[in-house]
């Protein structure tokens, strides 16, 4: 980069330092809103199997429904609340975002049956809309795009670790029964998961700034070097024919459309594994005879997406240094798919959470690389509205899993055919990647050769 420093600092100085105070003012804190978020939403997971399905009387298929649903809401305000976040500022509609989530997962506390969980399944969609594209566009503004993939996979990590973490802690709570008000265990795990949105949301207001410019936590030199270099990356990015235009350049780019095809795969992996993992885990009793206690149950849900952290830290990192290429999503993606239908076919509860930790392992390798791939020829409002449109459409699959899951298990009295319709789309996401990465590839090929054309042909008049 040359951009330069405004005090005589050595520019490789300024950019150091500046990355070093992002990656320990900003991109903590984002990732914590991530880790609750995250957390909200799966939490009927951990609730079903655990006397939430009991009380409320609900069929697999219902379950299945009821957690899906809540992408129906996500997915109707998505774009508009993402355009929103570009129009009034991260800091204000994160925080509304946060808020107005957190008082909606609150009621679940006393839900009282199928279609109130339904309802309520589905404002909370609409309460979250835009959270996780604004989040990751919020990160593309503030980092320049070779630093950018490794703050994506720091802010990433807190997905992995909301299991890590929430899983016990899940557990933990349920297992007090009766200690407020007689509330069930489940219903008082929701009313705890639920205050941290509120809080987080309302210091959201005061911790967050919009641009770096805002930022009294960064000198002078920093805040010039991150302006010019980011204004430089926008500059370029202004004549690939998809950076403006809005809504129109978002929905009429084929690249977009594509990178939504593949992101649907990788959420319909998630969210099957996210939503029905402690299910399976219960059925480990009547499949293996062996019983676990709540708690216990928590911590085996938490195995699998340790490892999974791991593997994204260091895939990730891989990623940065070689920069990322195609097969850093790819791969994992092709692995994921053909792992999670072997699961089931294991003959023990460890070796069944082991591939299940190949297969969380995999997914989380390829998410955050996959998210540095639309700000590279996305920018302003138009990276406002593709990410959100790609976050969008790949959603979908965060309602079709959990439905066609819960339902299909139900028809076939397993799990066995489920986990293949989940590894078929992973596989498939794995091959439009490839095919995605090779059009891009002769793409730039062609555009090269004609700019070398049009600089002959000014040189030779």
């Amino acid at each position: 980069m040359d951009i330069p420093a405004t005090r005589g600092i050595p520019t490789s100085v300024v950019e150091k330092t500046a990355i070093r105070k992002i990656a320990i003012r900003i991109v903590p804190f984002v990732a914590l809103m991530f880790f609750i978020n995250f957390l909200d939403r799966t939490a009927i997971s951990f609730a079903a199997p655990n006397g939430m399905e009991a009380d409320l009387g609900l069929t697999a298929a219902q379950f299945g429904f009821a957690s899906g649903v809540f992408f129906v809401g996500y997915l109707v305000l998505e774009v508009p609340s993402n355009l929103a976040l570009h129009k009034f500022g991260a800091r204000i509609w994160l925080a509304r975002i946060m808020i107005t989530w957190g008082l909606v997962s609150l009621l679940f506390t006393w839900v009282q049956n199928y279609p109130q969980l339904v309802g309520l399944r589905f404002l909370l969609g609409i309460a979250e809309a835009g959270f996780f594209p604004g989040a990751i566009l919020f990160l593309s503004t503030w980092v320049p795009a070779r630093h950018r993939g490794k703050m994506l996979a720091l802010f990433y990590l807190a997905q992995p670790l909301t299991s890590v973490i929430g899983s016990p802690l899940a557990g933990w709570l349920m297992t007090h029964e009766g200690l407020l008000g007689g509330l069930a265990g489940w219903r008082f795990m929701f009313l705890c998961v639920s205050i941290p949105a509120i809080i987080v949301g309302i210091l959201c207001l005061f911790v967050l700034k919009d641009k770096p410019s805002q930022a009294k936590w960064l000198d002078e030199d920093e805040k010039t070097w991150l302006e010019g270099a980011l204004a430089k990356e926008n500059a370029a990015k202004s004549g690939n024919g998809h950076a403006k235009g809005g809504l129109r350049a978002a929905f009429g780019s084929g690249r977009v459309w594509m990178l939504a095809a593949v992101y649907f795969g990788f959420i319909y992996g998630l969210y099957a594994l996210s939503f029905f993992l402690p299910t399976i885990i219960d059925g480990f009793q009547e499949q293996f005879g062996t019983t676990f206690d709540l708690f216990q149950k928590g911590l085996i849900t938490a195995i699998p997406y340790v490892p999974a952290a791991v593997v994204l830290y260091f895939w990730s990192r891989d990623a940065f240094r070689r920069g990322v290429r195609v097969w850093h999503i790819a791969v994992p993606a092709l692995v994921g798919g053909l792992s999670i239908p072997v699961a089931l076919y294991m003959n023990s509860p460890a070796a069944t959470v082991a591939v299940i930790a190949i297969t969380a392992s995999a997914i989380f390798a390829a998410l955050p690389n996959f998210w540095t791939v639309p700000t590279q020829f996305l920018t302003g409002a138009a990276a406002a509205a593709g990410v959100a449109l790609i976050n969008t459409i790949g959603n979908l699959g965060g309602f079709a899993a959990p439905y066609i899951t819960g339902a299909v298990s139900e028809w076939t009295g397993g799990y066995q055919v489920p986990m293949f319709i989940v590894g078929f789309f992973m596989v498939l996401s794995s091959v439009l990647m490839f095919v995605l990465g090779r059009n891009t590839k002769k793409r730039d090929q062609q555009d090269a050769a004609a700019t070398g054309a049009a600089t002959t042909v000014q040189e030779t008049a």
